[in-house]
């Protein structure tokens, strides 16, 4: 008789800049959460990221820039719902070197 094996997959979101499937596996633990999303094409002053109830919103848009091309305008808003027992003001957001915008925020005790 076979059992079936479990997989928890975990919270994704859905990110458009992200590599590969467009997914972004958030990292929820006991104590915190943390995902890091790519945002390479754009400025810390050129990102939002705002907490709304439950909800994490993040904006991120730049002015219309040239190159050899054309012209290039980009924009993007999501909103996801923040891990279970996720105390709002201790959510934090950098961007580091590497273009890569990273959330974190500590659970309730």
């Amino acid at each position: 008789m076979s059992i079936a094996v479990g997989h928890d997959e975990g919270t994704k979101w859905d990110w458009p800049f992200q590599k590969g499937d467009g997914v972004v596996k958030v990292l929820d633990y006991e104590d915190h959460f943390e995902v890091g999303l790519e945002a390479h094409n754009f400025q810390p002053n050129e990102i939002d990221v705002k907490n709304i109830g439950e909800f994490l919103e993040i904006h991120m848009a730049h002015t219309t820039k040239d190159d050899k091309f054309g012209s290039i305008t980009r924009s993007i808003t999501r909103c996801y719902r923040l891990p279970k027992g996720t105390d709002p003001s201790t959510i934090k957001s950098s961007l580091d070197g590497s273009g890569i915008l990273h959330i974190t925020g500590n659970k309730k005790k």
